[in-house]
């Protein structure tokens, strides 16, 4: 009885991991493309500001 309670949470671990590296996997894809969006909006001029002191 014991060993088939091990081995249920042992499947249990295995795929819960797998359906969060999947959900992780897609927040990732997600961010990666704002990212792109934000370096496409903010365009060639507008990078770095430089501030001088004079």
């Amino acid at each position: 009885m014991i060993l088939w309670i091990l081995l249920l949470l042992l499947l249990l671990v295995v795929f819960g991991f797998g359906f969060t590296l999947q959900v992780l996997w897609w927040v990732a894809a997600v961010l990666l493309i704002v990212w792109i969006a934000g370096f496409a909006m903010r365009g060639r001029g507008g990078g770095r500001r430089r501030y001088s002191r004079r």
